[in-house]
């Protein structure tokens, strides 16, 4: 007696095309959410410390108006050591300092891009010298040179700065596995809360181990290092694992696509928050890519920032996963078995329950 196997009916044409159409849709977002920030990325209300006298001081904002209007939101201050505590912190990317000789300070440290625009602020600014020299019936050589001077520059071991670029990547989507893994094989709130902070823990060490200790990326103090990777990742894994608590299967690609194609692509890793479109470079940092993003560079490179809404933020996302998974309805439910994941225990309860 043979027998049969009956064939699977054909896919019907219109959920052919339905399947098409959402897939290419898919696409779509995709291709929008990691380039939308970088094509629409323009200089804007870059924070400028402007010193010197008060005639020097008007005329170069004047100028700067003229040329490159909304580019610089300028702060006048008293000196240069002003100016300087003030890069430090972060409350500006950069100052000129008028008189002579002309100088001008950078960061590199905050991205290479607002320091190709501070240059070209001191190339337009010795050209402007150069002509008045000339003008007064000197020669150009005579010109006093405009000096450039990078007060927080970036590590030799990552002199373009792309490693703390990359480092976002890995930051991202390690919270984002570690929340999905831990979701899918781990059973039991208590145990879900404990899978998460060991591999947090864990792999943050990792990451600054690889980042800092071999690639020599991450600048400052290792421990703290450790501490905001770490918090970093426990931040979207626990959301992940919580909303999968919460909803169910669906809350795993809620958090992965609110992790991955809304957070990354405005958490500011490649260039500063003025540089997005709208508000979008200050919402961002209310998401865990954005503030572990600014937290790390502010650890390692500008160490006299208040760091305090970083570390909230982190420790908010942390704190509403936890929260999450404790009052979770689907915490139980174990989706992906791997054989012997079960404490004795455990199993002995469920074959208790099902009889």
């Amino acid at each position: 007696m043979s027998i049969v196997t009956a064939a699977k009916p054909h896919t019907k044409w219109s959920r052919v095309a339905i399947i098409a159409i959402a897939a290419a849709a898919i696409v779509a977002v995709v291709l929008l959410a990691f380039t939308w920030a970088g094509v629409g990325s323009t200089a804007k209300n870059i924070p400028l410390a402007v010193t010197g006298p008060i005639a020097q001081v008007q005329a170069l904002e004047k100028a700067l108006e003229e040329n490159s209007s909304g580019t610089f939101t300028i702060t006048e201050v008293a000196d240069k050591d002003q100016a300087t505590a003030l890069i430090r912190t972060r409350d500006v990317y950069g100052a000129v300092i008028l008189g002579a000789p002309a100088e001008v300070l950078t960061a590199s440290a905050n991205g290479t891009a607002v320091s190709q625009i501070l240059t070209g602020v001191a190339q337009q600014l010795q050209l402007q010298i150069s002509q008045n020299t000339v003008a007064a019936g000197q020669p150009v050589t005579a010109a006093p040179k405009v000096i450039v001077t990078d007060v927080v520059p970036l590590a030799d071991t990552d002199a373009k700065g792309t490693g703390m670029t990359l480092a976002a990547f890995p930051l991202a989507f390690g919270g984002m596995i570690g929340g999905i893994l831990i979701s899918l094989v781990v059973v039991g709130n208590r145990r879900r809360i404990g899978a998460l902070a060991l591999y947090s823990i864990l792999s943050g060490g990792i990451i600054v181990l690889v980042m800092q200790g071999l690639y020599g990326v991450f600048q400052g103090n290792i421990a703290l290092n450790i501490a905001a990777v770490a918090l970093s990742l426990l931040g979207t894994s626990s959301f992940i694992v919580g909303l999968n608590a919460l909803i169910g299967m669906a809350g795993i690609p809620i958090g992965a696509v609110l992790t991955m194609l809304i957070a990354n692509p405005i958490s500011s890793a490649t260039a500063p928050i003025q540089f997005l479109p709208g508000p979008f470079g200050v919402i961002g940092q209310f998401f865990v890519p954005g503030a572990s993003t600014t937290l790390l560079r502010d650890l390692s490179y500008f160490p006299d920032t208040n760091t305090l809404l970083p570390w909230l933020v982190l420790t908010g996302w942390t704190l509403a996963g936890v929260i999450f998974t404790l009052i979770g309805h689907f915490r139980n439910q174990e989706v992906v078995h791997i054989e012997n994941s079960l404490d004795t225990e455990t199993t002995s309860a469920m074959a208790t329950a099902t009889l």
